[in-house]
């Protein structure tokens, strides 16, 4: 079976507490379509130093962080790292198997 690479996913929110229901629900649908996937949510002030230590493949921010796009736009295009608001219907709904499909479709363009 042909096995992907394991993908790199930070969800980025203002304190990183609703996020991390969100991220449970994505590494489940993760398992559920046989994805190896590192998806972990921090708070913005935390989201330099994590682009700075891990490796990301994309970066999803949380709806009520949107206003902060352009600026990590700044940051992550030097890096090539794919950047997107999350669905906020997706978001208020924890629908980890369509974030996790918004994040792939990011890394996968």
């Amino acid at each position: 079976m042909f096995k992907m690479e394991k993908r790199t996913i930070m969800l980025v929110c203002s304190a990183g507490m609703s996020t991390s229901l969100l991220v449970t629900k994505m590494q489940k649908a993760a398992e559920e379509k046989g994805v190896e996937a590192d998806i972990f949510a921090v708070s913005a002030s935390e989201a330099d130093s994590q682009l700075e230590s891990k490796n990301v493949d994309v970066l999803l921010l949380g709806p009520q962080v949107r206003f902060m796009q352009s600026q990590f736009a700044e940051k992550l295009e030097p890096k090539g790292i794919p950047l997107d608001v999350i669905n906020m219907q997706d978001y208020g709904m924890m629908n980890g198997a369509k974030v996790l499909e918004q994040a792939e479709s990011l890394i996968n363009k």
